[in-house]
């Protein structure tokens, strides 16, 4: 095992002591903040419980003071029958029917005489009342229902106003749990003669009361003005208690006292209290105008349990995450030297991706400008990997006057794309030291490509070959970006798109040609330029990179003002791709005595037209009169027709090369195909002088062409036929 430098061990140290200190502050900080956030969240549970509480006492009230508000109403709306029936007492009986009929809310209702107001009765209390559903008339002057002494007829003779009795049980009269209101009716004297009464049931109390649920455990109570428990949790207090009663009888009577006194006194608010142990939160009021008073019990577990069991989770999370901090706190201890030995291996590792860098960046020319003791060539070229190492790649060289060049862009970043970009390189140089079409160096690095990706990356990339003596160019695309051709004008090149290399084995890939004249340019970049990103995420794009291609300039002038325009646009933004450009700018001004021109066919006989064009072309540009075109144009579709239908087997796809040599005295025609081997020159010529019919079929295209041509010559080369034609003018 590897031993940590000293000064790795001090560090560890040090670390240890400051990450041992942050647990403490951090416990620290966790506990105050947890009891800060308890305290008030205490308190806000607290108030929303009072809130809870009386906003359900009001509510009930309320719906006691209907019930009152209706026995009320109704009594004195009937005051003034009753008083006419005074002089008629046996009519009284019909009032009292029409309240209790008429009034859901009143079971019962009495007009009881003063005694001895009537000479006729001395004691008279009709009385009518709800039994079994219905309607029945009774009468409360008796020896055993002494109405006289009851509560509800003498205390609104005292009050000379209405009154609320205190709840009891009727017996004798209505036979249930009641309680009444009474006023006193006066005669048109003015002379009190008797009480008029309407009774409600205090069952819809009770069912109103007990239905009152502000948390599952808590409870309410209804008093009367004397105490009388008239609602209550256990039955058997129900009438037979008294709230001072209750509080003498319990062991918590010092707190029960004052709060039974505060109650039976008509008075608004709260009280914590012991019951059994158990603390509880008490929230009372009066019910206005029936002396009657209202209060909710509840337990302090019920307001508080789920906030204690919240804080005992939090506290639990508390020691779990100070247990999580320790254990970090102690991984990071324990991997300082580990982390140590890391950074020394990744200053390894950027060494060696530095060393990485510099070969990769080896294999390409860099050295600008790049052929010093030529005058037709100004080029320069620049490479920035996105990270130490990248995929793109650009090549060029010059071999028998003409420039092979090549720019490229591998899918992927790093280390793999910098392998296949080596790779990618290494293939061109290979393929294109023995080979001069744009196609075929494509279509062979496709082969090799194809056959050895086993993890599915490709390469777009663009080949072109440069006759520096006459500024034809050949070129072959594959997926890769159009280059830029700066003339009197800036346009994309026209490109055939076709596929990346290293997709598919066998692709086809099409060549194409344009010329380059004195002091043009050709700009070749990588995707990295057009999707270069400012920190808005906007691209760079094609129109930015016209616009700083301004005017026929050297290349390096015109690198540079690129650089600069990406530089100012992107900003801070980090880069996102390998950047790559390549300018290549023509400056041969001399008019040579020869030149090519180039023209691919498919051995499709659908493409022969095209030789026709390419030959009036060439005729064209030599002046030549027409019948010396149509000779030239009859021998070469002899003898391109003679490979389209028989250099290659049927049904498969060959090409057939053209190319044209211009000089100055002669013109060179040289057909080249990859057909089977076949030597024109070798044919016996046909003889003329034999009729149709007896002439062997075949002969006749050779005959032509010997005629017409002034020589024409065959050789087999690198598995090619190659058959040459010179016309002198």
């Amino acid at each position: 095992m590897k031993i940590a430098k000293p000064e790795t061990i001090a560090r560890v140290k040090q670390a240890a002591r400051a990450g041992l200190l942050l647990v403490i502050v951090a416990a620290l900080t966790l506990e105050a903040t947890s009891i800060i956030q308890y305290i008030y969240s205490q308190k806000g549970i607290k108030e929303e419980a009072s809130l809870r509480a009386q906003s359900e006492m009001e509510a009930t009230k309320l719906k006691v003071i209907n019930v009152v508000d209706q026995a009320e109403t109704a009594v004195r709306n009937s005051m003034w029958i009753a008083s006419w029936c005074l002089d008629i007492p046996d009519s009284m009986h019909a009032v009292t029917r029409r309240l209790v009929k008429d009034n859901p809310v009143v079971i019962g209702s009495c007009i009881a005489m003063v005694p001895g107001y009537s000479k006729k009765y001395p004691l008279y209390a009709p009385y009518t009342c709800i039994e079994d559903g219905k309607l029945a008339d009774k009468s409360l002057a008796g020896e055993q229902y002494d109405y006289p002494s009851q509560e509800w007829f003498t205390k609104p003779l005292e009050t000379k106003g209405g009154y609320w009795s205190e709840p009891y049980f009727d017996e004798g009269g209505g036979n249930v749990l009641m309680t009444t209101y009474s006023v006193p009716i006066t005669d048109r004297y003015g002379k009190i003669a008797a009480v008029f009464t309407a009774d409600i049931s205090l069952d819809w109390l009770t069912d109103l009361v007990g239905s009152v649920k502000v948390y599952p455990s808590a409870f309410s109570m209804m008093f009367s003005r004397s105490g009388k428990i008239m609602v209550g949790p256990v039955d058997s207090i129900v009438m037979n208690k008294s709230i001072s009663e209750m509080s003498s009888e319990s062991k918590d009577s010092a707190v029960l006292g004052p709060l039974s006194r505060t109650i039976l006194a008509g008075g608004t608010g709260s009280m914590p209290i012991e019951l059994r142990g158990k603390k509880n939160y008490v929230y009372y009021s009066p019910v206005e105008r029936t002396g009657w008073s209202m209060s909710i019990v509840i337990p302090d577990e019920e307001i508080f349990g789920n906030i204690r069991k919240l804080g005992l989770v939090v506290k639990l999370l508390q020691l779990l995450g100070i247990a999580m901090l320790i254990l970090i706190l102690r991984s990071v201890i324990k991997s300082q030297v580990e982390f140590s030995q890391l950074e020394e291996s990744k200053e390894k590792m950027e060494h060696e991706l530095q060393i990485a860098r510099d070969i990769q960046m080896s294999m390409l020319p860099k050295f600008f400008p790049p052929f010093p003791e030529r005058h037709d060539l100004d080029m320069c070229a620049d490479l920035v990997s996105a990270k130490e190492v990248g995929g793109d790649l650009y090549d060029f060289y010059i071999r028998d006057e003409r420039l092979f060049f090549c720019i490229g862009d591998v899918s992927g970043k790093g280390v793999p794309a910098s392998l296949v970009m080596a790779v990618t390189r290494s293939l061109f140089r290979t393929v294109s030291a023995h080979e001069k079409s744009p196609q075929r160096i494509v279509t062979a690095m496709n082969e090799s490509m194809s056959d050895m990706n086993e993890n599915n990356m490709f390469v777009t990339f663009f080949c072109g070959v440069l006759d520096l003596t006459t500024g034809h160019l050949r070129y072959c695309n594959a997926g890769h970006n159009g280059p830029v051709i700066l003339t009197d004008h800036k346009d994309f090149l026209p490109v055939e798109p076709n596929l990346p290399l290293g997709i598919i084995a066998g692709m086809s890939f099409k060549e194409q040609e344009t010329d380059l004249h004195y002091d043009d340019a050709l700009f070749l970049y990588t995707d990295g330029l057009t999707e270069a990103e400012n920190i808005n995420h906007e691209l760079f794009g094609e129109e930015r990179m016209l616009a700083a291609l301004s005017g026929r300039r050297p290349s390096q002038e015109h690198l540079s003002n690129m650089q600069n325009a990406v530089a100012g646009f992107v900003g801070d933004a980090g880069q996102s791709d390998d950047l790559t450009m390549l300018f290549i700018h023509y400056l041969n001004d001399v008019m040579p005595n020869t030149s090519e021109r180039h023209l691919i066919l498919h051995n499709d006989i659908q493409q022969i037209p095209q030789l026709a064009e390419f030959v009036q072309t060439i005729a064209d540009e030599k002046h030549l009169d027409q019948s010396q075109a149509m000779g030239l144009n009859l021998a070469l579709e002899e003898a391109v027709t003679n490979v389209i239908m028989y250099a290659y087997p049927e049904g498969s796809d060959g090409l057939v090369e053209v190319e044209a040599i211009l000089k100055k005295d002669a013109l060179e025609f040289i057909l080249t195909d990859s057909g089977k081997p076949f030597d024109p020159t070798a044919t016996p010529e046909a003889d003329t002088t034999l009729g149709v019919e007896d002439r062997p079929v075949g002969g006749l295209g050779i005959y032509l062409v010997r005629n017409i041509m002034d020589t024409v010559t065959y050789r087999r080369e690198d598995g090619k036929n190659i058959l040459t034609m010179i016309k002198k003018i």
